[in-house]
């Protein structure tokens, strides 16, 4: 049984909290989440950090691009997010240009791990992020591997993925078996529902669709759970909603 609170990716919700970030956080304060993460943190400036305080919530992990930042950027990247209480910065997308062979694969490991040096001086660790075309991804000569695993095998302790089901789902893998595979490397699951469609609108509440939830939350008893939707035809603000309390009962 999962013993961390459920967290929500803030780009679920991402114009009400363009329109008044307070506000949105305390509304899914009063839905009952206690983790919030939130999506390019650097652009909210100091209104992050008053809105965390206000609702009281707290953000261990946030989505922030560095990989193609230098190492002056990171630092200045680890140092605002160790200022927020932020525990681990997620580089959630390097373009599907960088997984077409193992040499680019090898080279993104070696960027995150560089990364993950940086950010230990500033008592934080690093991950990646996946969408779906790192699981379409398959190497010529690595044995059908897809590229996430193959990136999977050459980090260091210090990083550590958060992996999409869904979207693994949508890249061709079996979502619960990927998990499985990975183990402990897996530090955080985007978990979202639908039918397993690239249409970004076709993505529901949490229950409410085609994904096998149960599986992958015994899978990864011991990760952050993130709720997620990425768009969707009805309320957004909604399905999170709906998606806390099918969660909060299934992961019981």
């Amino acid at each position: 049984m999962p013993t961390s609170p459920l967290s929500v990716q803030l780009y679920t919700v991402r114009e009400a909290a363009a329109e008044d970030l307070t506000g949105t956080l305390q509304r899914l304060a009063d839905i009952g989440f206690e983790l919030v993460e939130p999506y390019a943190f650097t652009t909210f400036g100091p209104a992050l950090g008053e809105a965390l305080q206000a609702s009281g919530l707290r953000a261990p992990t946030t989505h922030q691009g560095f990989l193609t930042a230098d190492a002056a950027e990171q630092d200045r990247i680890f140092a605002a997010a160790a200022a927020l209480g932020m525990e681990r910065v997620i580089d959630p997308h390097y373009p599907a240009e960088n997984w077409a062979s193992a040499a680019q694969i090898a080279d993104t490991a070696a960027r995150l791990n560089a990364a993950a040096e940086i950010a230990a001086t500033h008592g934080l660790t690093v991950g990646y992020h996946n969408h779906a075309f790192e699981l379409e991804s398959r190497p010529e000569g690595e044995g059908g591997r897809s590229g996430l695993e193959l990136l999977a095998e050459q980090l260091v302790p210090e990083v550590g993925l958060e992996v999409d089901a869904y979207w693994a789902a949508v890249g061709g893998e079996e979502p619960v078996a990927l998990l499985q595979r990975l183990g402990d490397q897996v530090v955080a699951v985007h978990v979202k529902d639908g039918p397993g469609t690239k249409e970004n609108k076709d993505q529901v509440a949490v229950g409410a669709g085609d994904q096998p939830i149960a599986e992958i939350l015994a899978a990864t008893a011991n990760a952050l759970h993130v709720i997620e939707l990425d768009d969707s035809r009805g309320d957004r603000f909604q399905a999170v909603a709906d998606s806390f309390t099918y969660l909060s009962e299934a992961r019981a």
